[in-house]
């Protein structure tokens, strides 16, 4: 007998469901992929988590009371993916003032609550809390790769980046990093991105209470998980990099400068949330510029750099470090393979054991197999401690499923589902 209790996350009439739950997750036999994980007051279904991924799909125009809220694209695209079981789902990185946004068509969270951004993300939420899978907000800065248009746009242009004014919703005026001048837009032509102005100390601190308000925000529309963006060179990144932080100031020159923005961000976003919301930090391990001319003279962020900041977090209230790589500067040389992200989160959760710090470790990149993600979690010295899928997901929204099937796990599926057999 089929027993069904209807959610209570939703103003409509769904199943309570629960998929990709492990029907006997004490079982030794079930993988840890498969196990429940609790960081401070969350417990996620399972280690499987769907990365951000921006979509370009928000209301561009700055006069509209709807621009950069999530619509019902959102809802259909994040929420098939908590329906078929993800552990954790993260919408993709909003932006915490308005030229913070990549593009005009980015979602972002700077009108505060009770306002359409607030309610589309609420949305978001509700749906996703229905399926029993958690969310995370992950909040950013696009810094001086702002305001340019969606990337399947400047596909069609047969450009990699198409840098937008005012007539098409863009902000060229107010493109803003931590230097500024010619020298410092991201494909140095001006072709693609705008020429950035510096951020004033004023600024900064403006930035470093938008992170914190947003993420408070997040949280009271229901969100799970906060993280805070400092990858891919967006603007916490292009502060921690000597290669595009050449301010003079408190917030550039050394280290302990550099990284000054992202731990004044991470103690105020904890500040801000309850204690019990779980924490993670998403880095660029490496901007591969190591053996590049533009890095030989300053030096660049490398695995080196990350390994300093990684045994920083604890102090920092941050529990969960998502590692990928690059994203700074036109001149990196990536050395792609299969385990190339794999293997720099080994080395850094390795770190951070030897260190004695329990911080956990997230990889991500080139995931697409389900003996694979089983193999980063477990052994005597895991890769990781979770893993995040994005392009895999819009190949297979049903990896979940399939990788319970292939590993011999029974899992939980959606109600409305069960007559099509997926397990």
């Amino acid at each position: 007998m089929i027993s069904v209790t209807p959610s209570s996350h939703t103003p409509y009439f769904t199943p309570a469901n629960n998929a990709g739950a492990a029907l006997n997750p004490d079982d030794p036999n079930t993988p840890l992929l498969f196990q429940p994980l609790r960081i401070r007051d969350v417990t996620f279904k399972n280690r499987i988590i769907v990365s951000p991924m921006c979509m370009y799909s928000a209301d561009p125009d700055p006069s509209s009371s709807t621009v950069g809220a999530p619509t019902d694209y959102h809802i259909a695209h994040l929420g098939h993916l908590a329906l078929k079981g993800a552990g954790l789902v993260f919408v993709e990185a909003s932006a915490v003032q308005p030229n913070g946004r990549i593009s005009p068509y980015d979602v972002g969270l700077w009108q505060g609550p009770d306002s359409p951004q607030f309610h589309g993300l609420q949305r978001v939420v509700q749906f996703a809390h229905s399926q029993g899978a958690k969310v995370a907000a992950q909040l950013h800065h696009a810094g001086r790769k702002a305001s340019v248009t969606a990337s399947w746009l400047a596909a069609q242009a047969g450009k990699p980046s198409l840098k937008v004014d005012e007539r098409t919703h863009g902000w060229p005026q107010d493109v803003v990093g931590p230097s500024g001048g010619a020298e410092h837009t991201w494909d140095r032509t001006g072709d693609g991105f705008w020429v950035p102005r510096a951020l004033s100390t004023d600024e900064i601190k403006d930035v470093v209470r938008a992170f914190a308000t947003n993420a408070a925000t997040a949280v009271k529309a229901g969100v799970d998980v906060i993280e805070i963006h400092a990858a891919h060179g967006y603007l916490l990144h292009q502060f921690l990099s000597p290669v595009t932080n050449k301010r003079t100031d408190e917030y550039g020159g050394s280290f302990e400068n550099r990284v000054r923005i992202l731990r004044e961000v991470a103690i105020a976003v904890r500040e801000a949330i309850p204690a019990g919301t779980p924490l993670f930090l998403r880095i660029s391990a490496t901007e591969w510029l190591e053996e590049e001319s533009v890095a030989k003279r300053s030096g660049s962020w490398d695995l080196e750099s990350s390994e300093r900041l990684a045994l920083l977090l604890p102090e920092l209230g941050i529990d969960l470090l998502d590692v990928s790589s690059g994203g700074n500067h036109q001149d990196q040389k990536i050395r792609i393979h299969t385990n190339y992200h794999i293997d720099m989160a080994a080395q850094l959760r390795k770190a951070i054991r030897a260190a004695g710090a329990s911080t956990l470790v997230g990889s991500v990149g080139f995931i697409t197999e389900a003996e694979q993600a089983k193999q980063i979690l477990e052994g005597p010295d895991p890769k990781a401690d979770v893993v995040l899928l994005g392009r895999q997901f819009l190949r297979e929204p049903e990896w979940v499923m399939n990788t319970a099937k292939q590993l011999g796990v029974k899992v939980t599926t959606p109600l409305q589902f069960l007559r099509a057999g997926l397990i």
